[in-house]
């Protein structure tokens, strides 16, 4: 069962409390999963051109599908006939790579402004980075993304409004792939069985599709080495064996760094310094460093560090009170109540703080506070 960890099992996305892991793979984790895969991974094209035959034959009337067995046969072979000649009426069906419009750099912001509270930096770098890579039709290579931050501050969510603004279906699209460090790598003795799986279920999915995009979270518990297995993938080559690599893109989620942003953060307002001012240049470095040299990383001593493949370190600082208030209130909404200002204090009030002296930050960020309502809305 641990030998083939990777290759039979999956999960979903979480996000502080949005989410959480499924044991069945619908276009995420890894190989096999529960559902039938074509050989270079992915789901079938068989499997999935028949249900789109089959949703044509449905919505026929009932005097056309009441046929016998060789018209059947040859409405479906006019079916099939039509998907190789006509795509976009089987996209019509059946979910299909890109066919989303092109991503709205607007959408992207306006999501970001809407859901992500007390992140500006890592705003900016995800609304560039990511709109800028899209909008370029030939890229040199990957966009590599490495998301760092104490739980709870927005990383999930961010990987969650990415995939969300380039595919309908999301974080349940077939081209986006989450991997959980301690769901799919959990034993340091197959670390070798990993890297193979890990390689070949990467480069059957982008086979299937240039655009997609491969989410590791955990990478803090990531066994040191594994990672290493997907240099290739990210680094500047029009193809490999076949396959070009340059339209995928790769989110890192970690919490190594984690106390290194917040010393930062901690220093800009102990000197009176609102925490807008920070740049991206004041940690960025730091981060990138801590990663490499923290022997609990799957970072540590990487090559994807060491040959300058991550594009962006990307720092989620630590959740201020006011900030948990943001999240109640959006939070209300979303279940449909109206916004209570007695409650959202309540429950900000409810958190835990620190450092203990000042109490300035969240120790769990916006976390909890979706469950914390819950006893106010029993």
């Amino acid at each position: 069962m641990a030998a083939a960890g990777l290759a039979r099992r999956s999960a979903r996305h979480k996000d502080g409390g949005r989410g959480g892991a499924e044991p069945e793979a619908r276009g995420g984790g890894g190989p096999g999963g529960g559902r039938r895969e074509s050989a270079q991974g992915g789901a079938g094209p068989g499997m999935k051109l028949g249900r789109a035959a089959l949703g044509l034959l449905l919505l026929a009337p009932l005097g056309v599908r009441a046929v016998e067995p060789i018209s059947l046969g040859l409405a479906l072979a006019g079916v099939l006939t039509g998907y190789i000649s006509y795509p976009r009426l089987y996209c019509l069906f059946a979910e299909c790579c890109g066919q989303k419009r092109s991503l709205s750099r607007e959408a992207l912001q306006k999501d970001l402004d809407s859901k992500l509270f007390g992140q500006h930096l890592a705003k900016k770098v995800i609304l560039n980075a990511v709109s800028g890579f899209i909008s370029n039709p030939k890229p040199k290579k990957p966009l590599t993304l490495s998301l760092h931050g104490w739980t709870g501050t927005g990383k999930n969510f961010v990987s969650k409004i990415i995939a969300e603004n380039i595919y309908e279906g999301g974080l349940n699209s077939d081209y986006v792939h989450l991997f959980v460090a301690t769901l799919h790598f959990p034993h340091a003795s197959n670390i070798t069985l990993y890297k193979d799986q890990l390689q070949l279920w990467i480069r059957g999915n982008v086979s299937a599709c240039a655009r997609s995009i491969f989410i590791f979270d955990e990478m803090d518990k990531m066994h040191a080495g594994l990672i290493d297995a997907i240099k290739p993938f990210l680094d500047y080559y029009d193809h490999l064996d076949g396959v070009s690599y340059q339209k995928a893109i790769f989110i890192f989620l970690s919490n190594a760094g984690a106390e290194r942003i917040t010393d930062v953060a901690l220093d800009f307002w102990r000197s009176g310094k609102q925490r807008e001012e920070i740049k991206l240049k004041d940690m960025e470095h730091a981060l990138s460093v801590s990663a490499f040299n923290n022997r609990n990383s799957g970072f540590w001593h990487s090559s994807l560090i060491d040959r300058n493949l991550i594009d962006y370190f990307v720092p989620f600082l630590p959740l201020e009170y006011k900030h948990l208030k943001m999240c109640i209130r959006v939070e209300m909404q979303s279940r449909g109540y109206e916004v209570d200002e007695d409650i959202v204090t309540r429950v900000a009030e409810e958190m835990t703080f620190f450092p203990k002296e000042e109490r300035i930050f969240s120790d769990k960020g916006c976390k909890t506070v979706f469950t914390k309502l819950d006893y106010y809305y029993d």
